[in-house]
């Protein structure tokens, strides 16, 4: 029992890899997943929008785009980035495979933004546009000023939720071959592992995935429970005129 308890658990190997996993690791992993999920909402946030119009040759594309990243496995679409393009001579980085791991998750992540986006999109009522077009605005200053904003503050929630897969996905760029200063939390994990032939750094890695990932989660449900009492709090009282000419107040967001 010690001993399997010691392979899973040795102390002095946590404190030992804790610092890399922390300087080093930590770093590398919220960096991966910033960069590519900036780059993804821009991204999806395209795609979205050409996903909605009613122009085949732009709807087309986007959902063919869509389809084919949403339905390859990431750890396919890491190696096929990461890893296919030198070979046929579409070396974009030089050798350097940290640009190729930040493409490749950005890559995924646009696919599946841009489904949240377009919900969010969708989500708004015709009549908005109608009235937007009623006013004068053709249909992409509407979607600019109108829908748009509206539509992505309903889904900021499930964007959130993204950003969380997306840290879980960046434990797959170990296949690129990284760098030791650009190694993230589970490829140092896994390397001081197979050198210790040990299961503590690996546990402890798991450990920070988790001191990150389960707080953000629970934080984006506290709010997305909270939303709707915020709105609901926001309502201001308006002042009527009933049928009998007496004043009354109602409530109007």
């Amino acid at each position: 029992m010690d001993e399997l308890l010691n392979n899973f658990l040795d102390w002095s190997l946590l404190i030992e890899t804790f610092p890399a996993l922390l300087k080093t690791g930590l770093l590398n992993t919220l960096v991966l997943s910033m960069v590519s999920t900036v780059l993804g909402i821009i991204v999806g946030m395209v795609l979205a929008l050409f996903a909605v119009s009613r122009k085949r040759w732009l709807t087309i594309p986007a959902l063919l785009y869509v389809d084919i990243f949403r339905g390859l496995p990431a750890a396919l679409i890491i190696l096929i980035v990461g890893q296919g393009l030198a070979p046929v001579g579409l070396s974009l980085f030089g050798p350097n495979p940290y640009p190729l791991a930040i493409v490749a998750l950005a890559l995924i992540a646009s696919a599946y933004i841009s489904e949240i986006f377009r919900a969010g999109i969708q989500s708004i009522g015709p009549g908005q546009l109608n009235a937007c077009r009623a006013l004068g605005m053709n249909y992409w200053t509407s979607m600019r000023y109108v829908i748009v904003p509206q539509g992505v503050r309903r889904v900021l929630p499930a964007l959130a939720n993204q950003f969380v897969s997306i840290i879980k996905d960046s434990s797959l760029v170990y296949f690129l071959g990284l760098l030791t200063s650009q190694r993230d939390l589970f490829t140092i994990g896994q390397n001081i592992s197979v050198n210790s032939a040990n299961l503590t750094p690996l546990v402890t890695s798991g450990l920070v995935y988790l001191v990150i990932t389960v707080p953000l989660t629970h934080a984006i449900n506290y709010v997305d429970r909270r939303g709707p009492l915020i709105s609901l709090r926001k309502k201001k009282p308006a002042v009527a005129v009933d049928e009998n000419g007496g004043v009354v107040e109602k409530s109007v967001a």
